[in-house]
């Protein structure tokens, strides 16, 4: 075990664990003289500032899972899937203006129970019951795979790295809820940004600076089968591309970015925890600046590793394009910085499974044990978010032999993927609830569960078809079903969702404008005058960012 590491890289590993378990302990103690009540458990005590609530954002979101995707994305020259990450600074800029307003005032523990005040309590429960499938399927267990990776690349078998993985990140979530989870997070966003930076740096001095990268792409792409430098640097690919045409990114990532960013409990839960709007806000735009950096953290390391393997200076094969960061880690970097990168990646992936895990636990605690035990005391709902998160553990590793049939595309395409499928229908209810006061319960629940039958089956069916369970005729419907762009079915599928949600809320008796007042736009309730902030300024700060990024990696850019 650690055969690949120094005794000091070794060491640092462990002095990270020992503080982030500290971390753990001092933010799972209770005030003084008084044990944690169900707030402070699960939504820390309402009491974040905007600091650490950005910064937990970060982390949560980027999981080992995200940065061994991006990096195999940026070795296989597949530059479009940063674009999520870029896309998602703006997304968050929309959670911060429009969604978190409505989250802060009516109080709510979970986006479900939001969507109950907003409709229905059917509607309420199918979120619950979507949102912990989503965490099993594209979460917790995708976390624990990759997590897995990264402990062979330092010689620690699977699954023994997936278990470690475990126990260690459930630990510390079962002992303090989302406070610890929060505060730890806070320090592994910069150990994560550290540590990646400093394989970046590494990296590219290994090969001589920029323009030798530059060189030696150019130097690889005359060999056959290899791609062209500009498509290393490029966010944009042409309609016809079969994975990431700019179609599906202009149009279909956002429908992905609204259900994850601004109503996905694992992200929101974040925000509920802020001492006030302010702070939500501002936690949210800081989020968007750091959700910037994966380009040049994640990416641009992708891109060294495939010119290090071009030159024979690093020990990395393409046929498994999502061990390019870890393959960069060990193979040069300095004693002590390895184990600080190594570090960096076990922060990501303990800060985003201990998010799933508090998230998953919050929704099954609230949104069906307190439903059905509404005089249960707070020491019981702790408990019972406790054993839930077990139980989500043991579900989940059971899930990765399945997960692994459909990740042909690799790590970040199957993450991506999965969510399209899931997604639409709940972006258009939470978007169009919030803007349209006729949309009403029964157009919801109608759209919801024919959004999720159709995004169902083309996930069983793409899983059956590469089974060879299935045979699928050419020309036939359901070819056509597997064979479309999940970012273009995403867009389908959220028109149909939305289509449906319309003429069915039409249809029917809208609901009592008073039960409506707090959770849809309503000048009685909102002061929509345009005021000049710091928030303000920071929004179009980044937004100015985004753009620039996307002039920059462009065909315009690279000319």
């Amino acid at each position: 075990m650690f055969e690949n590491l120094h005794f000091w890289d070794v060491t640092i590993i462990f002095i990270y664990f020992a503080i982030v378990l500290w971390i753990a302990w001092w933010a799972s103690r209770g005030k003084k003289g008084q044990e944690n009540n169900s707030s402070d458990y699960f939504l820390a005590g309402k009491n974040a500032g905007w600091f650490v609530i950005g910064a937990s954002l970060f982390a949560s979101n980027i999981g080992s899972e995200i940065i061994l995707g991006v990096s195999g994305a940026g070795a296989r020259a597949e530059m479009p899937q940063a674009n999520f990450e870029i896309l998602a600074a703006l997304i968050l800029i929309l959670l911060g203006w429009v969604f978190v307003p409505f989250y802060l005032r009516t109080g709510v523990f979970t986006m479900p129970e939001f969507l109950e005040k907003r409709y229905s309590k059917a509607c309420r429960n199918y979120l619950s019951m979507v949102s912990v499938l989503a965490y099993i399927i594209t979460k917790i267990s995708l976390i624990i795979f990759a997590g897995a990776l990264v402990f062979e690349t330092i010689g620690v078998p699977f699954w023994t790295g997936a278990i470690i993985t475990v126990l260690a990140t459930g630990f510390y979530t079962v002992l303090g809820g989302l406070k610890a989870v929060i505060y730890t997070d806070m320090v592994q966003a910069f150990i994560l940004i550290l540590g990646t930076g400093a394989v970046t740096y590494f990296g590219l001095n290994q090969l001589g600076g920029w323009d030798a990268l530059i060189d030696t792409l150019s130097e690889a792409s005359l060999q056959a089968n290899n791609p062209p430098v500009d498509q290393f640097f490029n966010l944009w690919r042409p309609m016809s591309d079969t994975d990431y045409p700019w179609t599906g990114m202009l149009f279909g990532a956002p429908i992905l970015g609204v259900w994850y960013w601004c109503t996905d409990q694992f992200i929101v839960q974040r925000t509920l925890s802020a001492k006030d709007i302010s702070n939500a806000r501002k936690g949210t735009l800081f989020a968007g600046f750091l959700k910037l950096l994966p380009v040049f953290l994640f990416f641009i390391p992708g891109v060294i590793a495939y010119a290090l393997s071009q030159k024979g200076m690093l020990n990395f094969s393409l046929d498994n394009p999502d061990q390019a960061l870890p393959a960069m880690i060990t193979g040069f970097l300095p004693i002590g910085l390895k184990g600080l990168a190594i570090s960096g990646l076990l922060a990501a992936l303990m800060s985003s499974l201990s998010s799933a895990f508090n998230s998953s636990s919050t929704l099954i605690t609230f949104d069906f044990y307190k439903q059905k035990n509404p005089n249960a005391s707070d020491k019981q709902l702790i408990r019972v978010g406790q054993i839930a998160t077990i139980v989500l553990v043991i579900v989940s590793l059971g899930w990765i032999p399945f997960m692994k049939t459909l990740m042909g595309g690799g790590i970040f395409h199957y993450l991506q993927s999965v969510q399209a499928y899931i997604s639409p229908p709940i972006a258009a209810v939470f978007l169009f609830g919030l803007l349209f006061k006729w949309i009403n319960a029964k157009g919801a629940i109608v759209s919801l569960w024919i959004g999720f039958a159709l995004g169902m089956l083309r996930l069983v069916a793409e899983f059956l078809s590469k089974e060879g369970v299935i045979a699928v005729s050419d020309g036939s419907i359901l070819q056509i079903l597997i064979d479309i762009n999940f970012l273009h079915f995403a867009i389908l599928l959220f028109i149909i969702s939305t289509s449906i949600l319309m003429i069915v809320s039409k249809l029917g008796l809208a609901q009592d404008p008073e039960q409506l007042r707090m959770v849809t736009f309503d000048k009685s309730t909102l002061n929509l005058k345009f005021k000049f902030s710091t928030d303000t300024v920071l929004t179009l700060i980044l937004i100015a960012m985004v753009l620039l990024l996307w002039v920059i990696f462009s065909p315009l850019g690279i000319a």
